[in-house]
């Protein structure tokens, strides 16, 4: 599936780069491709030394042209996106909404990047980032790309808000086993930013990722069921089953004696590997109004092993 995008055209789950580790990427790139530049320079010079000075100038701008300015668009385009510095940094290039960017991007960013890095030695890009919201210099605002950070601390990650207690255990019989776990990860990245975004912005997201979602499962979204209420109950369902998987194993493990990782089935024998068909634990459900579910697991230190209900950002239907 394609990327998803916020009101302000950044990938939903990542953030701008900023100039500092834009800089350092650039470093490392500029220290990489001056390296190559000086090694075919070298070589150039060996094998020409017998051409007239018109020439080895013309080589000499054809080396330039090659190394200095047709490498870093090679590998843009080839990578998509991730040079040797980004990819060390953990930045990305992406278009405005979102997608991987082309040839045309990365040709633009590297015509522009000839004037605004190698000839006012970087002054240029550094005052462009640092006036721009979003840390872009001069060719990504022509380019129409952006700089994003593609690796974010794991502490900083949000917990997905639990479902509406009115609809758990409704998508209980699902087959998830064909949803991609890249379609997992953004509805877990909407659901965790969606109070963040703008309120039609976000409706369309949900709108897109719901359809998609309903596609793979091959069951429609049910008439009533607001998008972003229908993704955190399927999100809750799929958290819930691999709970149960992990419960199961843990008691398989105990009674047999043996390692966790062989319990592939369940006490009785059997197989609990798949999505479909595996009712969810209401133990693992964060609200009342779950018993329509299954069987309750025991959660230490809640009374009579429920949970109380919490705040879902779900309004029930009229």
């Amino acid at each position: 599936m394609s990327e998803l995008v916020t009101g302000d055209a950044v990938v939903l789950g990542l953030r701008p780069a900023k100039l500092p580790s834009r800089a350092l990427a650039l470093a490392i790139d500029l220290a990489v491709v001056g390296a190559a530049f000086v090694l075919v320079s070298i070589g150039l010079a060996i094998a020409t030394a017998t051409l007239d000075e018109a020439a080895l100038a013309a080589v000499s701008v054809a080396s330039f042209l090659l190394v200095l300015v047709g490498g870093p668009i090679a590998v843009e385009t080839l990578s998509h996106g991730r040079s040797l510095g980004k990819l060390a940094c953990g930045l990305r290039v992406v278009r405005d909404d979102g997608g991987p960017i082309r040839f045309r991007h990365a040709l633009v960013r590297g015509a522009m990047g000839v004037v605004e890095i190698l000839m006012t030695f970087g002054v240029v890009a550094c005052i462009a980032s640092l006036v721009s919201a979003r840390g872009r210099r001069l060719g990504d605002v022509f380019a129409g790309t952006l700089v994003v950070r593609e690796r974010v601390p794991a502490g900083r990650a949000a917990a997905v808000p639990p479902p509406p207690p009115w609809l758990v255990g409704r998508f209980a019989g699902l087959d998830l086993s064909a949803v991609p776990e890249s379609l997992w990860s953004a509805v877990r990245q909407y659901l965790t930013r969606m109070h963040q975004l703008d309120a039609q912005v976000g409706w369309s997201m949900a709108e897109r990722l719901a359809g998609e979602l309903s596609a793979r499962t091959g069951v429609p979204v049910p008439e009533g069921v607001p998008a972003g209420a229908y993704l955190a109950a399927v999100v809750n369902e799929r958290q819930a089953r691999d709970a149960r998987r992990v419960f199961v194993a843990a008691q398989h493990g105990a009674a047999r004696g043996g390692p966790e990782g062989e319990a592939g089935r369940s006490v009785s024998g059997a197989p609990v590997g798949g999505d479909a068909g595996v009712r969810a634990p209401v133990g693992a459900v964060p609200f009342e109004g779950a018993a329509e579910a299954g069987a309750p697991l025991p959660v230490p230190g809640a009374e009579g092993g429920r949970v109380p209900p919490a705040a879902t950002g779900f309004a029930p239907p009229a």
